[in-house]
């Protein structure tokens, strides 16, 4: 019972594990200036009393910014139709529709970040690949053999390590980086009072769907590795 498990985790869970993984970075990444421009970001302003009048049940319009890796998307209050930017590896954030008096403490991170983030994930969609037909190998007649070389093995399992190693890096340091940038904008806002604009600042959903994407990319990462160590110990 325990082989026969075994071996689905590894021929079926774990691909589909990684191919999961691979979209949720992806989505994470490209929104909102390509994909979902208001409904997934790693950063939003939206408008709310919470800040300035804790204690009010008044429903609030007003403008919108929603930030990500690549750019941004806003909107003048919540009718209105949403404007991005181009995407780039180098954003430059459109706060326009912000009121003059709002702080401006909102950038984009380092631009090599966003770049970092791209290249884990061509190392993230190769190793996908590569692990797929790995595991697919015995089931794939001669053509198979090609992936049971143990070069071959031990190359998907490095690609693979790195891919999860710089993205989830550089997804931590643009973590770290909005984090620091809502909490100044939000206690700029609470020191105002009464007399701030009408928003708050938040980290939002993007962050979400990447944890659970890396959490998943574990999986096949280290199924890939205890092959290698499973090699390396029947050579010993």
């Amino acid at each position: 019972m325990i082989a026969g498990l075994s071996k689905a985790i590894n021929l079926y869970l774990a691909p589909l594990l990684s191919l999961t993984s691979l979209i949720l970075i992806l989505f994470a990444y490209l929104a909102p200036t390509i994909l979902f421009p208001t409904g997934v970001a790693l950063l939003t302003v939206s408008p709310s009393l919470e800040l300035t009048e804790a204690h009010s049940s008044q429903g609030v319009d007003g403008p919108s910014v929603f930030l990500g890796a690549l750019g941004s998307c806003t909107r003048p209050n919540n009718d209105a139709a949403v404007t991005c930017t181009a995407p780039t590896v180098s954003p430059t954030y459109d706060l326009s529709v912000l009121p003059s008096n709002a702080p401006d403490l909102l950038s984009a991170p380092t631009a090599t970040t966003p770049a970092f983030i791209a290249v884990s994930l061509v190392f993230t969609a190769i190793f996908f690949l590569l692990f797929t037909m790995t595991s697919f190998r015995g089931k794939m007649g001669k053509f198979g053999n090609t992936f049971d070389r143990p070069a071959l093995q031990r190359t998907t399992a490095w690609i693979g390590l790195l891919g999860f190693l710089i993205g989830i890096t550089s997804f931590l340091i643009i973590r770290m980086w909005f984090g620091k940038a809502v909490e100044d904008f939000n206690r700029d806002i609470s020191k105002e009072g009464k007399d701030a604009p009408q928003l708050i600042a938040a980290t939002s959903n993007g962050f979400i769907m990447v944890w659970v994407a890396y959490a998943f990319y574990a999986v096949p990462v280290v199924c890939a590795l205890a092959k290698l160590h499973v090699t390396a110990g029947g050579k010993a």
